[in-house]
């Protein structure tokens, strides 16, 4: 430990847990020598010290588990590029089925692991018991084995990446507690400890259990809440086979981690407590345990009891009840945080040890290059936004993450915690009709809706049960009639000033100088070409336009804006300033950003008898002559001021109308009677996602991210190489010229199999793709993905597709599986 506290550093981390020291081991490991790790205690105490230390790579998402295969990797070099070893015992895990839909569930994950070349190999009973002599195995449906897992000792692990920072000139401080962070504007200019304080570019939030008070430190709120997690140790026996493979029996809730001659046994039980005061996690509690609580252990040391019959035969060494970090949704928080140009989150995991090698390299990409190497977003700090970091959501959605962790993730299973948070004017209305809803930052939006006799409630399964009857009964209702769809919780957000265009431009790869009313879909790209974002740009005035993206995207999507535009001032000449928690232009910049989603409701009417209902309540012209497609119009329906928009997301006529949100009931209820003699309809977001693919409209986090430029995804039209230079302009002018590898292309089963995304796609002999979304096309009649193939496969005619552990042939399509020609969009 240096003696003396420097007075300023290039970056300091907050934090010296094995996050902590994983990111300051990645930068300096990167060339970065003035970087400095603050610990107010020592090292691995917090959340690290007590951890079970189970490695485990699989995830269904590619970029995800390329974070843990990048641990993996590290592992196995790191006790020679460091002098420490880290404890690593690379001997497999054993993941169990005892159901059918955990078989599915397993089937399904292999097929993305195929899809990856991840090596996963699915076993019987029998070889099952074969890797794991001390199991009981008449109840089982088979498991999967991934050989490259394993554990690793947290503390060594730990120690290693300090040595390593060391070994390259970084310096660490020990009791060293962080007691405040200045801010200059909107960055931190100084870390204040209880030794003195240090200036500095840029700050680290891995401060583990205590990760949401450093957040409130520079007026952030970090929505990293606590909860209690035990595992116990048993008695050592001769009778414990050495190097056994880790195992996960997830419909016991249990794993067991080998220990010499012994196990740990934990589980992540269904109602775990929540350690939430308000001020939060004590911060004297550095090396913490809470008493066991032996009725939580009950829920799984009994499955574990029946599994591992041993256990019966061998007393408890002790019990470890210690507190873990954990989100909302159960996954990590990583990434800059909004609102301040140098802080920096890498909190909340629950699987530190296992991601803290890929972690780190991320952080480190992120912090010195801007850019985490790979698309993150199921991790990003931006997926969140203020409701998630109030305490009382925080928590409730924490512990249901928690509780879940072992379930079967079924597709478009919701959450059932913290709901009818963010409801639509139509809100009760819907529900009176049949609507069953999902949430979506925090907005309760319908799925989809129940009629005659169907519960109105939720039916999960890999099969899509009773989606037939009730999505499909909507999908075609888009294409044959004429449909309402509730959209209110889309994120509008008004960019105006005097340079609004001029700025838009810079930000947008299309062109969206049109004239007042012309709209605009765009991609907005970063400066390798990959896409950022997806959005409609709507021009209100000669100054001020609408930026239209998704329900979930409000706080990405705000920051992209925000810090290009600091970016485009500075080009410019010009400053930016913040006041309080609203950031405002300076006066000279000429532009202005402000959020108007809860101002408008929004209505999708759609289908092919669209116009007729739309004609019944309004008097202005609305032929296609008239109102052409991909432009606006302010009209009134009824008494209602709207402003009308002609754009499809499902490939038939239809307009956004986007309506103050105090008409918005009024509207609807004027629109339902004007349809009824064309048989108008309510549908959800499940008929949208079906209706969408048929049509190859694509969505933005699956089929397009920061991984996939505009070129590969098909979307090259709407760049407009002649308006000057925009964000992301010369990566692509390379792309262009050099030519894609990869191209995304629709293929359409030949059998109807269930399919999500994830799924690998075959031909010739191996994998050639991972689809990105898949559904079935009620209008077509078949299941259909989306993928991106390699360019020199796409001449092929043998493509297979496996989901569920079957297979069958698909079809490669040109275009759209639907209306190609856009015969019913441009009527």
């Amino acid at each position: 430990m240096s003696a003396e506290l420097p007075t300023q550093a290039g970056i300091v981390i907050i934090g010296g847990g094995v996050i902590g020291t994983s990111i300051a081991f990645h930068l300096a490991r990167a060339g970065c020598n003035d970087v400095v790790l603050l610990e107010k205690s020592q090292l691995t105490e917090g959340a690290t010290w007590h951890a079970a230390g189970l490695v485990g790579q699989f995830r269904s998402q590619q970029n995800l588990m390329s974070l843990m295969n990048s641990s993996v990797r590290l592992f196995d070099t790191l006790a020679e590029e460091t002098g420490q070893d880290p404890g690593w015992r690379k001997v497999g895990s054993l993941r169990l089925a005892q159901n059918d839909e955990r078989w599915k569930e397993l089937l399904r994950s292999y097929s993305s692991a195929q899809a990856v070349g991840f090596e996963m190999n699915m076993l019987n009973p029998g070889e099952a018991r074969d890797l794991y002599p001390l199991l009981e195995t008449a109840d089982l449906v088979g498991a999967a084995f991934i050989p490259t897992d394993g554990h690793i000792d947290p503390n060594s692990l730990t120690q290693a990446y300090a040595r390593g920072f060391r070994n390259h000139g970084g310096r660490i401080f020990e009791g060293v507690r962080v007691t405040a962070l200045e801010r200059d504007g909107n960055r931190i200019s100084r870390v204040v400890t209880d030794r003195g304080g240090i200036d500095i570019e840029t700050v680290v939030n891995a401060a583990g259990l205590w990760a949401r008070q450093v957040g409130w430190m520079a007026g952030v709120e970090i929505p990293a809440g606590v909860v209690q997690h035990q595992y116990l140790v048993t008695e050592k026996s001769e009778r414990i086979p050495d190097a056994l493979p880790a195992l996960r029996d997830p419909d016991g809730g249990f794993y067991a981690k080998p220990e010499p001659g012994a196990l740990a046994i934990g589980g992540w039980e269904k109602a775990t407590p929540a350690v939430n005061p308000v001020e939060g996690f004590p911060w004297e509690n550095e090396r913490f345990l809470f008493d066991g609580d032996f009725d939580r252990i009950e829920e799984y040391f009994e499955p574990a009891l029946r599994r591992l019959p041993i256990l019966a035969e061998l007393g408890v060494r002790t019990i470890v009840n210690g507190p873990i970090p954990i989100s909302p949704d159960g996954e990590p928080i990583m990434g800059p945080v909004p609102g301040l140009a140098n802080f920096y989150a890498a909190c909340a995991f629950t699987s530190g040890i296992a991601a803290s090698g890929g972690a780190g390299e991320a952080m480190a990409n992120w912090i010195l290059h801007g850019d985490a190497g790979l698309d993150l977003w199921p991790f990003d700090i931006r997926r969140f936004g203020a409701l998630h970091a109030g305490r009382r959501f925080l928590h409730e959605r924490a512990i249901e993450s928690y509780s879940k962790y072992y379930a079967i993730h079924w597709p478009g299973e919701e959450l059932e915690s913290a709901r009818g948070v963010r409801r639509s004017p139509l809100y009760e209305t819907l529900k009176q009709q049949g609507a069953v809803f999902g949430s979506k930052f925090g907005w309760e939006r319908a799925n989809w809706f129940s009629y005659g006799g169907i519960p109105q409630q939720d039916v999960v399964g890999f099969d899509r049960p009773q989606q037939d009857i009730t999505v499909g009964r909507e999908h075609l209702a888009a294409r044959e009639a004429a449909v309402l769809i509730d959209m209110s919780s889309f994120t509008k957000f008004e960019i105006s000033g005097s340079e609004a265009c001029a700025f838009l431009q810079y930000l947008a790869l299309a062109n969206i100088d049109k004239p007042v009313g012309g709209a605009t879909y765009t991609q907005l790209c970063n400066e390798r070409g990959g896409i950022e974002a997806d959005v409609t740009i709507i021009r209100r005035r000669t100054d001020s336009f609408w930026l239209i993206t998704g329900s979930g995207f409000s706080v990405r999507d705000r920051d992209w804006i925000e810090t290009n535009l600091q970016k485009y001032l500075a080009h410019h000449g010009r400053g930016w300033r913040q006041n309080g928690e609203q950031r405002h232009q300076a006066a000279n910049s000429g532009v202005e950003l402000r959020d108007i989603t809860s101002s408008y409701g929004v209505i999708n009417l759609a289908g092919p008898l669209s116009r007729k209902v739309l004609a019944k309540v309004c008097d202005e012209d609305i032929s296609h002559a008239g109102f052409p497609f991909m432009s606006s119009r302010d009209l009134r329906i009824g008494y209602a001021p709207v402003l009308a928009y002609r754009v499809t997301y499902i490939g038939e006529l239809g307009w956004e109308l986007y309506i103050p949100s105090e008409y918005l009931q009024y509207v609807y209820e004027l629109l339902q009677q004007a349809g009824e003699e064309f048989g108008i309809t309510n549908i959800g977001y499940r008929a949208v996602d079906s209706l969408r693919l048929e049509k190859r409209y694509l969505a933005w986090g699956v089929d397009i991210t920061p991984d996939y430029n505009p070129i590969e995804a098909g979307l090259s039209f709407l760049i407009d190489w002649n308006k000057g230079d925009f964000v992301g302009a010369e990566a692509l002018a390379r792309i262009r010229q050099e030519g894609i590898k990869q191209k995304l292309a629709c293929l359409v089963l030949d059998e109807p199999l269930p399919v999500f995304g994830g799924e690998a796609i075959f031909s010739g002999s191996g994998v050639v793709a991972q689809s990105t979304s898949g559904n079935y096309g009620y209008s077509i009649d078949k299941s259909l993905v989306l993928a991106y193939l390699p360019v020199a496969v796409l001449d092929r005619s043998d493509f297979t597709i496996e989901a569920f552990g079957e297979r069958c042939g698909a079809s490669l399509i040109s275009g759209a599986a639907y209306d190609p020609g856009r015969k019913k969009i441009l009527c």
